[in-house]
């Protein structure tokens, strides 16, 4: 490649070196053994979540016990930001740009014909993503009003309450849903929906292949609240890599712990997997953490960004948002003149 292509390819989102969701055994990393020997290669990186922090683990493992001289680096990359060890991973704050200018524009035309919006957003065990949707808000009835976290049990009884009083409160309802809300009993609400779930090599259940939970969610407030005007959405892929809204701090950083997975490589002595840590109001530094404090494990979102009702953030959750989102985040204004008065009169 050339440079100048690199650095076009730096600036898009989404993963250029492609993606997969094995899970490697014993004969899965022979076979990476085989053509990494071929190519005499004795560093390899791999980018991903906590599942990609596992593969990276069992690929270091494996090459251990094969006595091949492999350098294995767990790069962080996940929008769902459940890295242990981490402030935050590269790829959530871009995502969660997309989730807080998409409530926001969802707010802007749900004001303008009243009624519920629903809108579904990633995260199975963590709802940072979601919580996102609140750095959309500007001023005080802006929605979302609600905002559901798979760190909270969800219970559909006290979710159509919720719905009830912020509709007789506004007059209209703006709601933000992780996919990966759950029961009592830890069963996510959108696995019930479906008589078959499909799991992935990691074995986790697939959550966002349909628009069911913001169906369902929509359906049971029609039926028992009555509401005539309820829309949902689900975003789905839509999220992970929208190419038009990119933080320009994220992409600074992605770039930056790819350099530091390199250092750590060529200068260091350990396997690992890097990490970002926050100093100071807004500042970061990269540290490189052993795998075995990050691999298979998840972060969910801290008690101190949940609100005491459960169904919104806290002020510390903006504050530690709003620096990772980066510049020239779009602003919604309203008119604000009182409406001229009526001179016809009607009976």
């Amino acid at each position: 490649e050339t440079t100048h292509n690199l650095e076009l390819v730096a600036a898009t989102p989404s993963s250029a070196l492609g993606s997969t969701r094995n899970k490697p055994d014993m004969a899965y990393c022979q076979k990476i053994f085989e053509v990494l020997r071929a190519h005499e290669i004795e560093h390899f990186f791999y980018i991903g979540g906590n599942d990609s922090s596992d593969t990276v683990r069992i690929v270091s493992e494996e090459a251990q016990k094969n006595g091949y001289p492999l350098r294995c680096i767990h790069i962080p990359k996940t929008i769902d930001n459940d890295l242990v060890g981490n402030d935050h991973t590269p790829g959530f704050p871009s995502a969660a740009r997309f989730v807080a200018q998409a409530f926001a524009g969802a707010n802007l035309d749900n004001a303008s014909l009243p009624g519920v919006y629903v809108g579904v957003v990633m995260g199975r065990h963590a709802g940072f993503l979601t919580a996102a949707a609140a750095l959309g808000k500007k001023f005080p009835d802006d929605g979302p009003h609600l905002i559901y976290l798979p760190e909270r049990t969800f219970v559909l009884d006290n979710f159509l309450a919720d719905v009830k009083r912020t509709y007789e409160q506004y007059g209209r309802c703006v709601i933000a849903v992780s996919e990966g809300i759950h029961d009592a009993s830890g069963e996510a609400i959108a696995s019930l929906l479906q008589p078959e779930v499909e799991r992935d090599a990691h074995g986790n259940v697939q959550l966002s292949g349909t628009g069911a939970l913001a169906d369902l969610l929509c359906d049971e407030i029609k039926a028992k609240l009555g509401i005539k005007r309820v829309r949902g959405d689900t975003f789905g892929y839509l999220q992970r890599s929208f190419i038009g809204c990119v933080s320009d701090v994220d992409q600074r950083e992605a770039r930056e712990v790819g350099e530091k997975a390199v250092q750590y490589a060529m200068w260091g002595t350990q396997d690992g997997s890097v990490s970002i840590k926050r100093n100071g109001d807004y500042a970061v530094s990269y540290e490189l953490q052993p795998l075995e404090n990050v691999a298979g494990k998840t972060r969910v979102m801290e008690d101190e960004f949940i609100s005491e009702s459960g169904t919104d953030v806290t002020e510390a959750f903006r504050r530690y948002l709003k620096p990772l989102l980066g510049s020239g985040m779009p602003d919604a204004h309203r008119l604000r003149a009182a409406p001229v008065a009526k001179i016809i009169k009607t009976s």
